[in-house]
């Protein structure tokens, strides 16, 4: 949530405004990381090609509802430019906007994990003792890797214009030609027998609500130009660019996953390893294929590891500032950096990483928490555009586009209900476990303040935290739920 730390605002003349092209671009580079080229195999392993056809279309229709609310609040609440956390905060007090903060700043840092994983993934195909991304040496070489950008940035490494230049390029090259050239290469027998998938999936609802995490993973940035909306040249350009880059985004994933069924058999794809777009595009031309996915990849997920480690920061840093979090975040370097929330991000990337060393599946762990720690911040960003509607808060002044706004409202509620649903118990309870301790930053904060640490309300919600998080630590302990 770069630049809404500031306390004074900029005169008008050194402001840089951003245009609609510029906020739709930021929008689509946003969302474009590392999930896209998981895609194939992540679907293959759920659904086949009509659960694939369902799921992206329940995706798209829900993330279009997140993306209006983003549009609407933009609108409606224009003083409110922290994004997720602001709306969250204005509608539903300090503790529960604590734990927006605190729950999209964490999904930021395990979805970085998710990176180095699919980084020495990559390479592991070259270099065997890499694996999957979760061996001993390939914890050991992103470690390093993780602090190696960590003392770039607390440097001042973060303005670096050229550089995304080239990771965007990067990311959407291989991409557009992969869907190109799997569209040429498809084999209608082959897509015939992956309608339905393999036949021990499940119901086509059970397919269904295994891709749901993965497609919450690939829209995680969705909100992107609601992070900058009050530098936008026009205010309404926030959720158009929202809209359209949403759009765009959308039909290149569902294209790259529906491409890849005519390419090679469902159990096939399944087997792939990460990053199975790669594998994918191999089999359909050759290994020139397979290099130019994985070039494409560690350009792209470096790009974005150094953007999404900036963003971490940010949130915590602005949570210090509006006094949501410990006085000690707020510290920045000379070069404006915020070194002590870069610190305690870089440190929980660093927990995960080796956390995953201990999972099953080190990517799909890491991509399924990333998307499941994002559901409570999109439910209250949701639920707020629902409450305003609901209120009729600001539609006295402006009435027009109620009916639309209440829809949207309860269409967005409805779905991230439906995504928590499908994430079940175990990444919620895992989830719990991270929230519940965080409140320790939150009574750090109230004490500095000399408050009151708990109204009655935020005691609840605290307590219910902290039995969710010990029934996920009885949970792990019985082998009741695995990681």
């Amino acid at each position: 949530m770069t630049g809404t730390g500031t306390d004074t605002a900029p005169r008008p003349s050194t402001v840089q405004k951003l245009s609609f092209l510029t906020m739709t671009s930021m929008v689509v580079g946003s969302m474009i990381g590392a999930g896209v080229f998981s895609l194939p195999r992540r679907f293959a392993q759920e659904t086949g090609v009509y659960g694939a056809l369902i799921a992206w279309s329940i995706a798209g229709a829900g993330m279009l509802m997140l993306a209006f609310v983003f549009q609407t609040l933009a609108v409606r609440k224009p003083e409110l430019d922290a994004g997720v956390y602001a709306y969250a905060k204005a509608g539903f007090g300090e503790y529960l906007g604590f734990f927006s903060a605190f729950g999209y700043w964490a999904s930021a840092c395990v979805g970085n994990v998710t990176y180095w994983v699919l980084i020495m993934s990559t390479v592991g195909a070259v270099v065997p003792a890499l694996g999957d991304g979760d061996t001993v040496l390939s914890i050991v070489l992103s470690t390093i890797g993780i602090w190696v950008f960590f003392y770039l940035i607390q440097r001042g490494v973060k303005d670096a214009a050229v550089l995304n230049r080239i990771v965007t390029i990067a990311k959407v090259v291989p991409i557009l030609v992969f869907v190109l050239l799997a569209l040429f290469a498809l084999d209608p027998g082959v897509f015939a027998d992956n309608l339905s998938g393999s036949g021990d999936m499940g119901s086509l609802f059970e397919q269904v609500k295994g891709t749901m995490l993965v497609t919450v993973f690939v829209f995680l940035g969705v909100e992107g130009a609601s992070v900058y909306s009050r530098h936008a040249q026009r205010r309404e350009d926030v959720g158009r660019a929202t809209v359209l880059g949403f759009l765009a985004v959308f039909s290149v994933f569902a294209s790259v996953t529906i491409v890849s069924y005519g390419i090679l058999p469902n159990e096939e794809i399944a087997e792939l390893r990460q990053p199975s777009m790669g594998g994918v595009l191999e089999a359909a031309v050759g290994e020139w294929g397979k290099v130019l996915v994985s070039v494409g990849l560690i350009v792209s997920v470096l790009g974005a590891y150094l953007a999404w480690t900036l963003m971490s920061a940010e949130v915590l840093y602005v949570a210090a500032k509006d006094d949501d979090m410990p006085r000690f975040l707020r510290r920045t370097t000379a070069g404006d950096v915020p070194f002590a929330a870069l610190l305690l991000t870089t440190i929980l990337i660093q927990i995960v990483l080796i956390v995953t060393y201990f999972s099953d599946d080190a990517f799909n762990f890491a991509l399924d928490l990333t998307s499941a720690l994002s559901l409570i911040p999109f439910l209250l960003a949701a639920g707020y555009a629902l409450k305003l509607a609901a209120t009729r808060e600001t539609y006295v002044e402006q009435p027009q586009g109620w009916w639309r706004e209440l829809t949207v409202g309860v269409l967005a509620v409805a779905y991230t209900v439906f995504l928590l649903f499908a994430a079940g118990p175990k990444f919620i309870l895992v989830s719990f476990i991270l929230y519940a301790p965080a409140t320790l930053l939150f009574v750090m904060a109230r004490r500095e303040q000399g408050r009151r640490l708990f109204s009655g309300r935020e005691a609840v919600i605290c307590a219910v935290s902290v039995l969710g998080a010990l029934a996920g630590i009885t949970a792990l302990s019985a082998g009741w739920i695995s990681i």
